[in-house]
C-alpha cells in the first residue's frame, strides 16, 4: 500500500536534482509525478520509494 495521495509532494531518492514532484495520478504501484526540474515522469513504486514530503518543507 502506497503511503501518500494525489496532490502530496515527494522526492525520488536516486535522483534529488530532479527537485520536489507533485503526484498527478496512481493507478497500482505506478505513480505520475510531476518534478519541478524533470517534469512528468511515471515512477514504479515497486522498484522505487518515492520519500513524502511535509509541505512545511517545501518552502
Amino acid at each position: 500500500m502506497l503511503y501518500f495521495s494525489l496532490g502530496d509532494f515527494v522526492t525520488h531518492p536516486d535522483q534529488p536534482d530532479w527537485g520536489y514532484g507533485q503526484v498527478q495520478s496512481i493507478v497500482g504501484k505506478n505513480v505520475t509525478v510531476n518534478f519541478e526540474h524533470a517534469g512528468k515522469q511515471m515512477i514504479n513504486c515497486q522498484i522505487i520509494d518515492l520519500v513524502k514530503v511535509n509541505s512545511d518543507r517545501r518552502d
